[in-house]
């Protein structure tokens, strides 16, 4: 920059700038023209309080909008670069946002396994003598430990034991099959939240009848009768006894035979299955509340009852499925902390992506930074303006990111029947995240523009 002065007035101002420095450069020229004219039509006065500059008393809302004019001006001079540098902060955010969609998803998937089982599901089972020495005869769960509970227990809503037989079937050509039968009340569907494909499930007329009625699982149908549907109305010989299939089920969960309903399972009324049986002794029973959060009351007490009817030392385990949605829960969140971490990583990079460019800018902008400090900018401005069009390099990366991140749940939810979760919690936070970033890592370029020093600004070729 020159200035010449004749009889103390300004004749000429000359003012070079390095190439590139674009629309910031030619606003700072037009500003250092209008303060050498305004200076050359004020009187020159020695007081040491005219010599204060008007620029230190600003507004903290002028120097912040003009700091973001300026980052506007630089961003529109050096598009592809501003492109290119946002590019990390968008898929870092993006990741962010579809990280915390996943673990939602995930932990979403199976509450809903879980569910499909019965949340509200209590189950008690007999498992043994204790630590007794002598041989004693087994104290087994029956089924008038049901009508008990349902007595004295007024939180569960339904109930059914089961009891195991095992038989083989013919299948024609000359084969068998082994089926495994289930004796179980009409309340089975229910606590076991089963899904009929075809027909019913037998009801309490069955039941106090003893119909000779079953229902049979999907597999199984398929396999004798090729689908499920001409399957209903079938009859199926156990013991020398015909029965008529009049429904097909399956499990609403997929448990792969770790429960008592196998691929070749049929299900049919205790009181019919009693007749097979040498006691009224149950394998186990189910129990339904109407509530999740009674269930922890609930099991408490059944034991009680159970516990009561039969011998001090015998032991039931009567247990529910809270652990495991706990359990469940804690894995989820688990696993949605690694992916946050993993995306942490990204907006990391792209952080210092961030602060390697904007030093690079600084190098850059030498020159004009003296020219502002020559014509009155402060370290504070300068530094704001740094600081600015980093955390708009971030903010803007970030805002794309976010959209993504949502677009992509949202198209999945617009274009097919999954109702994938969304949160908007997730797109708040990476809004913070970014402007963290855009500060920690526009820090140190802002703070090495502040303390250069304008003389030597003005000399940097």
């Amino acid at each position: 920059m020159t200035v010449n002065l004749i009889d103390n007035k300004p004749a000429e101002v000359e003012l070079t700038s390095p190439p590139g420095s674009g629309v910031v450069l030619n606003s700072v020229q037009s500003a250092v023209h209008n303060s050498v004219q305004s200076a050359a039509e004020e009187p020159v006065s020695n007081s040491a309080s005219d010599f204060v500059r008007q620029d230190d008393w600003r507004a903290p809302d002028c120097v912040l909008a003009e700091s973001l004019r300026f980052a506007y001006d630089t961003f529109r001079s050096n598009k592809v670069r501003f492109m290119l540098t946002a590019l990390g902060m968008m898929i870092g955010t993006a990741s962010l946002v579809l990280v915390v969609t996943i673990g939602m998803t995930g932990k979403q998937y199976i509450l809903d396994q879980i569910q499909g089982i019965g949340a509200n599901l209590i189950y008690a089972s007999y498992a043994g003598a204790g630590h007794r020495i002598t041989a004693v005869a087994l104290d087994e769960l029956t089924v008038d430990d049901v009508a008990a509970v349902r007595e004295q227990v007024p939180s569960v809503v339904a109930a059914s034991p089961f009891a195991t037989l095992n038989d083989r079937i013919s299948v024609g050509n000359g084969k068998e099959q082994d089926i495994s039968i289930l004796g179980v009340f009409p309340e089975y569907v229910k606590v076991r939240n089963l899904v009929l494909l075809a027909g019913r499930f037998f009801d309490s007329e069955d039941y106090q009848r003893r119909n000779k009625v079953g229902v049979i699982t999907e597999k199984l149908a398929v396999k004798l009768f090729e689908n499920p549907i001409s399957a209903v109305g079938q009859v199926i010989k156990l013991n020398g006894l015909p029965f008529t299939v009049i429904g097909v089920f399956k499990e609403r969960v997929e448990t792969f035979g770790q429960s008592e309903v196998e691929d070749n399972t049929m299900a049919i009324p205790y009181s019919v299955s009693r007749f097979f049986l040498p006691s009224n002794a149950v394998n186990q029973i189910y129990f339904s509340v109407a509530s999740p959060d009674e269930v922890a009351t609930a099991t408490a007490q059944i034991k009680r009852v159970l516990q009561f009817r039969h011998r001090p030392e015998s032991v039931y385990n009567v247990e529910n499925l809270t652990q495991l949605v706990t359990l469940a829960e804690k894995t989820a969140n688990i696993l949605t902390v690694v992916l946050l971490l993993v995306a942490a990583v990204v907006l990391l990079v792209s952080g210092i992506g961030i602060m390697n460019i904007m030093l690079a800018t600084v190098s850059a902008r030498i020159r004009e930074i003296g020219i502002r400090k020559a014509v009155g900018a402060t370290s504070r401005e300068i530094r704001l303006q740094f600081l600015s069009e980093a955390i708009l390099i971030s903010l803007s990366g970030g805002i794309l990111g976010i959209v993504i991140g949502l677009a992509i749940p949202f198209s999945v939810r617009f274009l097919t029947a999954y109702r994938i979760p969304i949160s908007g919690l997730s797109a708040i936070i990476a809004i913070v995240v970014c402007s963290l970033v855009g500060i920690l890592f526009g820090t140190l370029p802002a703070i090495r523009a502040a303390q250069l020093d304008p003389v030597d600004s003005l000399r940097y070729e």
